[in-house]
Parts: structure tokens; C-alpha cells; sequence
């Protein structure tokens, strides 16, 4: 059973940091795509951060500079980390793993962490 659990989510002031961690179980993780996704109250699932099993990784504009995706193989785990934090980043925080074995296309989301950006 493969299970995506999200941690490091919380309430910040603007300007400061946090760090979300994934971990990730039941899949071979070095074969999946991961990405750090977000929903904001009244808003569509958006894309915030995705690193490849290969390593390369992509930002949404809006997070370019602030936030660095990062995986570590060996703990299952995937990372986000953000500074610079401001209130448009408030949203719940998913994880989502996806790839193709074989001729199947796979992909799972975790729970979800809360992120509150306010003064």
C-alpha cells in the first residue's frame, strides 16, 4: 500500500521559512517523479514544485527563487523548502508521486499540510 505522508506545514509570519518533508512508502520511490502541489481556499490545485527521478526540477513562477524542491533516495523522502514566505502562499500542501512502470501510468497524493502565512 503505497502511502505519501506530509509533515512541516504551520503558521509563519511573512518573510519567514518552513520546511515540508514527504515520505514517501510502498513504492519504489527512485522511479517516481515527485512534486509539491497547493490549494488555496476558493482555488484550483496548482503545481508549486516537481523534481524527476532524474533530478531535474521545475518551478511555478510564482515560487521561482523562494522554494527549492530536493530528494533523498536513500530516506524516501521529498522536501520543499521555502523562505521569503508571503500570505498568497497560505494553501494546503500535497505531495503527489507519479510515473510509469512498465506500460502503467501510476500516481498517488498524500494527505495534505496546512500552510498559514500571516501577521
Amino acid at each position: 500500500q503505497v502511502q505519501l505522508v506530509e509533515s512541516g506545514g504551520g503558521s509563519v509570519q511573512p518573510g519567514g521559512s518552513l520546511r515540508l518533508s514527504c515520505a514517501a512508502s510502498g513504492l519504489i520511490f527512485r522511479l517516481y517523479d515527485m512534486g509539491w502541489y497547493r490549494q488555496a481556499p476558493g482555488k484550483q490545485r496548482e503545481l508549486v514544485a516537481r523534481i524527476t527521478d532524474g533530478g531535474n526540477t521545475n518551478y511555478a513562477d510564482s515560487v521561482k527563487g523562494r522554494f527549492t524542491i530536493s530528494r533523498d533516495n536513500v530516506k524516501n523522502t521529498v522536501y520543499l523548502q521555502m523562505i521569503s514566505l508571503k500570505p498568497d502562499d497560505t494553501a494546503v500542501y500535497y505531495c503527489k508521486a507519479d510515473g510509469v512502470i512498465g506500460v502503467l501510468r501510476y500516481d498517488y497524493w498524500g494527505q495534505g499540510t496546512q500552510v498559514t502565512v500571516s501577521s
